[in-house]
């Protein structure tokens, strides 16, 4: 911490101890970060990769041996360029000029969850054979690691991943479908330089049994003078390095690969023409239920959001730091390991600015008050316990409505826990708490529509993949419910979990495969497609038009077109 300094028209290097004032202000610096570092995760700067040196184990994957460690198979397809439709640069740089046609490439298999089943394998001792046609061309290979209980005598629970690889002649390599960059990046995830190593971090605090999914796409160069060779890997290496850092990581802004699904014009007034996708922070065990916060200024603010798994509430202020909040955030029961989600989930604001928690472990709905303490808003109905408060929102009476499936108890449905034979929507206002409904198995998210007179509720039950809309009754109970929109048939493996609603009040929904959006009167306009599924979402920055993106172990943001509705 005190380093030896060199000061201007100094010829030898000055000690911090020989300037009194300066020595005492280093070390009042030095106790306050200490001071301030008890809940502090990470500060959002690019972890170096580690060196080779130091890797505690290392897997040679162009060896049938290495790579059955790991249960890995490479698997190999030439891409080549097609034509298609776009639109030229309008005004302001965007695509949304007149038709044009340009190109691109087939098949665009960077994705984590891309179907390369019907792809040729190709032996682990063989990716050094040269590939593709010559000349300019490009090709995939992809290949899914497993995470081993042991390699040799390493044990890698917990351990950072190095993948180093160099292609014959230039290589992008993704990772769990991301592709990650920012101005000026050399190497890592991009092009390094010609016959250059990519080295990169493809996993920290991984666990045993956890799967990578690795493509690298090969490029023939220099792609200006086509040479007259291949396309070949020359080595592939997997290093297992010990970690320091346990926890998640916030990370500077950097861009990653989004794709927008648009099926209506319509879409084109929410999501910008050249969409970006940014990735904040990652290493999470699950993120959930976020709520943006002011900090005394229009201009400034703070995301809070849940891991109900790691029982842990984090706070992410933007391009600053990333801490935690609140731990033991829904539960510190002495059977706290016989639960996956104990902790917290849905978190929003009243009009006061107050926290609202919804509690897995603890079953229960609670306000943060201004004096340090806390309020019970919901724990029990009709004398027996909720199950698990999910989801939750503010009406403008003050009243807190809240879904309660049984996802937060250990057993689930089946679990001796569970006191209420159904799974309901709830009001809670003034001590009183009020079924709405229990027509739905999973009641999850839920949102107002932007003048209050519905309450969107989505469903997550594989077997009924459902929105449903209820009229907002004046003394606050809901009417008739009726079906807004229906995914069961969508493909992806994920039901219905967030859901939120914009100004204009078009309908935010976490479904299968993507986040949904959908207009007013129930059209699918369009779905944004997140490298990791995003499972929850919040509005916010000054404006409103930033979509804060809670998606599994990482954190995105995006920027809208219009603004949401916020508590």
């Amino acid at each position: 911490m005190f380093m030896a300094m060199q000061f201007p028209g100094n010829k030898s290097p000055r000690r911090a101890q020989d300037y009194p004032l300066l020595s005492i202000a280093l070390a009042v610096l030095v106790l306050l970060m200490l001071l301030g570092l008890e809940d502090a995760v990470a500060a959002p700067q690019f972890p170096a990769v580690p060196d080779r040196a130091y890797a505690k184990a290392t897997l040679d994957l162009t060896t049938a041996q290495d790579a059955d460690v790991v249960k890995g198979q490479w698997r190999y397809h030439d891409a080549r360029i097609i034509e298609v439709p776009f639109r030229a640069a309008d005004a302001d740089g965007q695509p949304t000029g007149h038709k044009v046609r340009t190109n691109t490439l087939e098949p665009l298999a960077g994705g984590a969850d891309f179907d390369d089943s019907q792809w040729p394998v190709i032996a682990a001792n063989g990716i050094d054979q040269r590939r593709g046609n010559g000349l300019v061309s490009f090709n995939w290979y992809r290949i899914r690691l497993t995470v081993p209980a042991r390699v040799g005598n390493f044990d890698p629970t917990g351990a950072t991943l190095v993948f180093e690889t160099e292609l014959d002649d230039y290589a992008e390599v993704w990772v769990d479908g991301e592709l990650p960059r920012v101005k000026a990046q050399s190497g890592g995830s991009v092009i390094k330089g010609w016959n250059a190593p990519n080295r990169l971090i493809i996993g920290r605090n991984v666990q045993p049994g956890q799967q990578i999914q690795l493509a690298i796409f090969g490029i023939n160069g220099p792609i200006s003078a086509p040479p007259t060779n291949f396309i070949y890997i020359r080595h592939a290496r997997l290093e297992f390095h010990a970690s320091k850092d346990r926890g998640p990581l916030a990370l500077p802004a950097h861009e990653v690969n989004i794709d927008v699904l648009r099926k209506d014009e319509r879409i084109h007034a929410i999501v910008p023409a050249n969409a970006k996708l940014f990735k904040l922070a990652e290493g999470f065990q699950f993120t959930e239920g976020p709520v943006w916060v002011h900090d005394n200024s229009p201009s400034r603010g703070h995301l809070l959001f849940s891991d109900p798994n790691a029982n842990l509430i984090y706070k992410y202020q933007p391009d600053v730091a990333l801490t935690v909040f609140r731990r033991n955030a829904g539960y510190a029961g002495r059977d706290i390991g016989e639960y996956r989600q104990p902790g917290s989930n849905g978190l929003t604001l009243d009009r006061q600015g107050r926290l609202t928690i919804n509690e897995h472990g603890n079953r229960r709905v609670i306000r943060l008050d201004k004096d340090g303490g806390s309020t019970v808003l919901a724990d029990r109905f009709d004398g027996k316990r909720l199950n698990s408060p999910n989801d939750l929102v503010y009406h403008s009476s003050g009243a807190i409505y809240f879904t309660d499936p049984f996802f937060g108890l250990p057993r689930l449905d089946a679990d001796p826990r569970k006191e209420l034979p159904f799974q309901g929507v709830y009001r809670a206002h003034k001590g009183k708490v009020l079924l709405l409904t229990k027509e739905l198995k999973g009641p999850n998210g839920i949102a107002f529509s932007p003048d209050e007179k519905f309450l969107y509720v989505g469903n997550w039950d594989d077997q009924h993949k459902v929105v449903m809309r209820y009229p907002v009754n004046d003394d606050g109970t809901l009417g008739k419910g009726r079906l807004f929109f229906d995914m069961t048939d969508a493909k992806g493996e994920d039901a219905i979990d967030g859901v939120k609603v914009d100004q204009a009040g078009n309908v935010y929904v976490s479904g299968p495969g993507g986040l949904w959006i959908l207009s007013p009167d129930g059209d699918h306009l369009g779905t944004i497609l997140t490298p990791f599924h995003a499972h929850n979402f919040a509005w916010g920055d000054a404006d409103g038009k930033t979509l804060y993106l809670c998606a599994r172990s990482r954190l995105y943001r995006m920027r809208l077109h219009i603004a949401g509705v916020r508590p």
